[in-house]
């Protein structure tokens, strides 16, 4: 082999290596960032601003979820409410085409703002119909935050749809196929003082085919 093919190898195989290292973590699966329409409860598909996307409720206050916006302030942002929440809940999003692969590096991004003592977790529904609430959770704050958690570092727990409620660990749970990602502070609501409120959020991660 002469020098010239032998450098055209090498620049082929360390092109080959970049493009390799650069593709180990995934690209964004999903974004919703809800419908710049008026204030409404309930929220509903009508709100959803990614049009690949469903939104699903759950639990005995989803009736009372609100798509809520200001007027003032002027950069008040259209966001999921749970202020007037009765009982528990929990809001979720599915691909209309695919699932997701949560394995490795897959991470999840989200602009929220928590009063009282409400911390929002990520829930997840597996392909088979197991439930998941993730140990990780974002908390109080004065202002609108963004936060992003790496799927790795959650330690998961059973999660009851119906009552919307954690009902203990569970090691090592298969994320490779995921259905349906969303939110839930796992408390009923407590008007302004004491809620949750989701601006958007974002899922990075591998699509799988369902």
């Amino acid at each position: 082999m002469n020098k010239k093919m032998t450098l055209a190898l090498l620049l082929i195989l360390g092109a080959t290596t970049i493009f390799a290292q650069a593709n180990y973590r995934p690209g964004l699966f999903f974004r919703e960032d809800w419908k710049e329409i008026p204030a409404e409860i309930p929220l509903s598909q009508k709100h959803v601003n990614n049009p690949d996307l469903m939104v699903q409720l759950y639990g005995a206050g989803k009736d009372s979820l609100k798509k809520s916006n200001h007027e003032r302030p002027a950069d008040d942002p259209y966001y999921v409410w749970s202020g007037l929440c009765l009982g528990n809940w929990l809001v979720s999003l599915k691909h209309k085409q695919n699932n997701v692969d949560l394995t490795g590096f897959a991470k999840i991004r989200w602009r929220t703002k928590q009063a009282g003592v409400r911390s929002l977790h990520i829930a997840l529904k597996l392909a088979d119909g197991t439930w998941l609430v993730s140990n990780l959770s974002d908390g109080p704050s004065k202002d609108w935050r963004i936060k992003e958690f790496n799927i790795q570092d959650i330690k998961w727990h059973r999660l009851d749809i119906e009552r919307v409620t954690e009902t203990g660990p569970l090691e090592k749970p298969d994320l490779s196929n995921v259905e349906e990602i969303g939110f839930t502070d796992l408390m009923p609501g407590g008007k302004s003082a004491a809620c949750s409120r989701l601006d958007w959020i974002e899922v990075d991660g591998k699509p799988v085919k369902r």
